[in-house]
């Protein structure tokens, strides 16, 4: 006998109606990418799960590829054996007789196909006696046990299961559109991006940088923590912005109360621009409110009014240490935590205002011409293409 099937249960798909294929088919698609390694591998997909053929292929190198993949539930390792009594006996025994660490053991028996010659609880019960009468020592505990061996009968097949795993939940990535995210190499927009993909959205990213006051290490950074985003959906393009030119002149001429509120109206423009011309819908960033002087509601109105498009702030009610928590738990926080600056810790104000007022904002923003700097800075974007595996890929500069 041999567990030579994984299946992965669908989560909140399980609850759309008519459009559940589309889903299904983002999913489906979303675990080829991912699993496109593994050669061997047959994936089918039905109305209630994803089959995983394994034809050889070490399950234990693909389920934890499987738990990053959003969409599914639960992720089960599986016999699958025909529908006759005898072999599903000889299955449940091997699966008890191979389980590590157990002394008690309860069988659930799901019977979908009605034409099978036994009902659920007779079965339990076949399954129950055949297992107690060919080994020592084991107990069944229906309420707590050490080990559950789910048979589910299907129409031409039966697959038992005693190894399950936590999925990912949420939604398949690229089933809720695209979103472009402000990623400045800390601890909170990784975290936001992969809330963000939790519920289904394909990220792209964008960076601001200003050298020489960043250095290389900070734009490595996000490209390593975009690489790390990858790995739970997809490639992702990352839009590196010059921004030293508009930031030397705005910190230059702004009142230095209100130049940090003047930066990140820049920023949203800028975003919104690139995510115009990519065809994206929205913006995401990693604020979270009251953490920083720009994340007052004062601050987010002021900034939020020069763009149209929905900003999208997973972390917004989320308490510094719950994100520190997922950056760590998602494998980013090693790399955020790397000591170079971004743009947004150079030319930061002694004492920014926490509650601008949107018309003196307006009023300083009108004195500035950044028309030439905008110009000059659109036309030297530099777009990077990152994957889970693979290093940076060519410059994309065919998309500008």
């Amino acid at each position: 006998m041999l567990y030579d099937h994984i299946i992965l249960k669908y989560g909140e798909i399980s609850l759309k109606q008519k459009n559940r294929k589309e889903f299904i088919f983002q999913l489906h698609r979303n675990v080829k990418k991912l699993l496109k390694a593994f050669t061997n591998l047959e994936i089918k997909s039905s109305r209630d799960w994803i089959t995983i053929t394994l034809n050889g292929e070490d399950p234990e190198e693909i389920i934890p590829i499987c738990q990053r993949i959003f969409g599914i539930q639960n992720i089960s390792v599986a016999m699958k054996v025909s529908n006759d009594v005898e072999s599903i006996k000889e299955a449940a025994l091997f699966a008890l007789k191979e389980a590590e660490d157990v002394k008690t053991f309860k069988i659930s028996v799901r019977r979908a196909n009605k034409k099978f010659p036994h009902r659920s609880p007779e079965m339990n019960q076949i399954l129950g006696a055949h297992l107690l009468s060919n080994t020592d020592g084991f107990k069944v505990d229906v309420h707590h046990p050490d080990l559950e061996l789910k048979v589910n009968i299907r129409e031409d097949h039966t697959f038992i299961t005693s190894k399950q795993y936590p999925g990912a939940g949420g939604l398949p990535v690229g089933s809720s559109g695209s979103t472009l995210l402000q990623l400045s190499g800390g601890i909170d927009s990784p975290v936001a991006g992969y809330l963000a993909m939790s519920r289904g959205l394909r990220i792209e990213a964008i960076h601001f940088h200003s050298p020489p006051y960043t250095s290389d290490g900070a734009k490595q950074k996000v490209l390593d923590l975009a690489r790390k985003l990858a790995e739970y959906g997809h490639d992702i393009n990352i839009h590196i912005v010059p921004f030293t030119a508009m930031q030397q002149k705005i910190h230059r001429e702004i009142p230095f109360g209100y130049s940090m509120t003047v930066m990140r109206r820049m920023m949203l423009r800028i975003s919104e621009i690139v995510a115009s011309k990519r065809g994206i819908l929205s913006i995401a960033t990693g604020e979270s409110l009251g953490q920083v002087a720009s994340q007052t509601l004062e601050s987010m109105h002021a900034i939020n009014a020069v763009t149209s498009y929905p900003v999208i702030r997973p972390l917004i009610t989320t308490d510094k240490n719950e994100i520190i928590e997922i950056a760590k738990k998602i494998d980013t926080y090693p790399i955020s935590i790397r000591p170079f600056d971004d743009c947004c810790t150079v030319f930061v104000p002694r004492s920014p205002k926490t509650k601008p007022k949107k018309d003196k904002v307006e009023y300083y923003e009108n004195q500035l011409d950044l028309t030439k700097e905008l110009d000059e800075l659109l036309a030297n974007i530099e777009v990077v293409q990152v994957s889970s595996s693979a290093q940076a890929k060519d410059t994309l500069d065919e998309l500008f």
